[in-house]
């Protein structure tokens, strides 16, 4: 929940992300697509390219991404590129959740690589934290 604290001071959607392997956290990342004008610039993919950079391979085998928010598709796509072994979110996103929720992505066929993935891990912290969010967005509107 730290890492999406950091995106909600910077009033980007607080969502935070870590990448570990053997027990160790090689990458995390936090929502910024507003501050980097990057419209790629989720939490997941912030973990990933860290991973990456700090194990010097783009694919990162054995690794578990931890999120606090369901990715959507363009994470999920990511992830399959990159090889990751295991997911596990917190909340569920019901509009753009592409595992569960909406898409059920990780339950398609076709793709190369598989990924074991657990939802609702923290779920009310991460449901309340993103709700009351949007609260004050759309009070300031």
């Amino acid at each position: 929940m730290i890492l999406a604290r950091r995106a909600e001071a910077a009033d980007e959607v607080p969502v935070g992300a870590l990448l570990v392997i053997d027990g160790q956290v090689i990458g995390d990342g936090w929502n910024c697509p507003i501050g980097e004008s990057d419209p790629t610039a989720h939490a997941e993919i912030q973990a990933l390219r860290a991973g990456a950079l700090a194990c010097e391979n783009y694919r990162l085998p054995g690794s578990t991404l931890y999120v606090t928010l369901e990715p959507c598709v363009m994470c999920l796509g990511a992830m399959i590129h990159a090889r990751v072994d295991r997911l596990v979110f917190a909340a569920y996103e019901p509009r753009a959740g592409a595992v569960v929720s909406h898409m059920h992505l990780l339950d398609q066929q076709h793709f190369n690589h598989r990924i074991e993935w657990l939802g609702g891990i923290l779920q009310e912290e991460s449901s309340e934290l993103l709700k009351s969010f949007f609260r004050r967005r759309r009070a300031k509107s």
